[in-house]
């Protein structure tokens, strides 16, 4: 398969997603929106992967991309390809579905557990996961769950945390694809998010147990598998 990801910042990338793809014999291209990279044309394209960022849906006037970015993903929705959206992501994806994308009551920061929903239970990809698993998070806007959407997961902060259509739509509000050095990376770029709350982390917390961040790379391993078989049934 052909797999395209959009990248909105330098420091924030594939992570364990890029290891996985190479291992399975698929080609990986990238848009760098933050270099004005040009998109690529969706024939090309099997499956779209969307990353996160810093920015906001609506924060065009300073990411001026942002509006052929959402135009692009629209597209690749009505064409019926693979979708993978990851925190802003994930907010892109709803907000071109017509779903509402606003501030979340506390921003997330770190580890926190989900909760798969019974919805999500009843699924092939919920019934692959455990009910609830502790994730990374570096989030402080949410969305509604798109119409025609499967509630995915939910947290104490955050009450929606992702959503699924179709079997081949996946849109997610935490992070499974941060390895050690990503996450040191967000500790370094965004650390002014680091306030005083009692759903954010300090950076020496998030990053004190590598374990965790195998555990999640191995959910994300069974993500991407889900997605992948979507793609050849």
């Amino acid at each position: 398969m052909n797999v395209h990801y959009l990248q909105h910042v330098p420091f924030e990338c594939l992570g364990s997603i890029e290891a996985w793809l190479h291992n399975r014999g698929h080609r990986i291209t990238v848009t760098r929106l933050y270099n004005n990279e040009q998109l690529p044309a969706l024939d090309d394209i099997d499956w779209l992967i969307v990353m996160g960022g810093p920015m906001g849906v609506e924060d065009t006037t300073n990411y001026p991309w942002l509006s052929a970015e959402k135009d692009f993903i629209k597209q690749a929705l009505t064409q019926k390809k693979i979708v993978l959206g990851i925190c802003l992501g994930a907010q892109l994806m709803a907000d071109v579905l017509g779903a509402s994308v606003t501030k979340n009551p506390h921003k997330e920061i770190g580890w926190f557990p989900i909760q798969l929903t019974e919805q999500a239970k009843a699924t092939q990809l919920g019934s692959a996961l455990p009910t609830e698993f502790d994730v990374f998070h570096w989030h402080g806007d949410t969305f509604s769950t798109p119409d025609n959407a499967i509630s995915l997961a939910s947290s104490s902060a955050c009450k929606n945390q992702g959503y699924i259509i179709d079997d081949s739509v996946l849109g997610l509000q935490f992070h499974l694809e941060t390895t050690p050095q990503s996450a040191l990376e967000l500790t370094v770029h965004c650390k002014d998010d680091l306030s005083n709350s009692p759903y954010i982390q300090s950076a020496e917390d998030m990053l004190s147990q590598p374990k965790r961040f195998e555990n999640v790379n191995k959910i994300m391993t069974t993500v991407l598998s889900y997605l992948e078989k979507s793609h050849m049934s």
